[in-house]
């Protein structure tokens, strides 16, 4: 699938320092992107309440990402705590 990165996804991963975090990012990015549809994405949960809205788990951060025309868009990558008052 296309992908592509808003700021706020560039922002919040350099903000990360924790370097098994930003390797499983990097692992996440890569799996979209050979990945066919939504379905043969791991871990991919859809948002309630929004349309096209879904998160990725990884450790305690989740990936926000919006899913639409075959393109993957990231959002946002924020601590568990932090992602629902910011995304979507």
């Amino acid at each position: 699938m296309k992908t592509s990165f808003r700021e706020s996804f560039e922002k919040d991963v350099r903000v990360i320092h924790e370097k098994n975090i930003l390797a499983r990012i990097k692992t996440v990015i890569e799996m979209v992107e050979a990945a066919p549809d939504t379905r043969a994405v791991a871990g991919l949960k859809k948002l309630k309440g929004a349309a096209d809205y879904y998160r990725i788990r990884v450790g305690e951060y989740r990936i926000g990402i919006i899913v639409g025309n075959n393109e993957v868009v990231f959002v946002r990558v924020l601590q568990r705590k932090d992602i629902y008052r910011y995304f979507p």
